[in-house]
């Protein structure tokens, strides 16, 4: 089943985004294929900023994505505000190219 993850960063945060975001990129790349699409939530305006994080992710529960959202270095390094899990079904587009 599939799940969005949505993360909300706390104000002012971005150095510790940027900070951590290398030990984040490797854990979601260590979920393999089951991590479908993600990326950061921008600001608007000419020079926008990350201001949060959505991924969409399979799992078997919303307890293992929560397990998961939880071990994220973003999460223990304290940058989310809060975060969302929700169930989520795909009906239109491509997953897109990793960047």
């Amino acid at each position: 089943m599939l799940f969005a993850i949505l993360c909300h960063d706390k104000p002012d945060s971005v150095d510790l985004r940027m900070a951590t975001r290398p030990a984040h990129v490797e854990y979601l790349k260590s979920a393999g294929d089951r991590v479908k699409i993600a990326g950061p939530i921008m600001s608007s305006g000419e020079e926008p900023e990350p201001l949060g994080s959505l991924i969409v992710i399979d799992a078997a529960s919303e307890a293992a994505v929560q397990l998961f959202a939880d071990n994220d270095p973003y999460t223990t390094a304290g940058l989310f505000d809060r975060v969302e899990i929700q169930p989520w079904k795909r009906a239109i587009g491509a997953w897109g190219e990793e960047s």
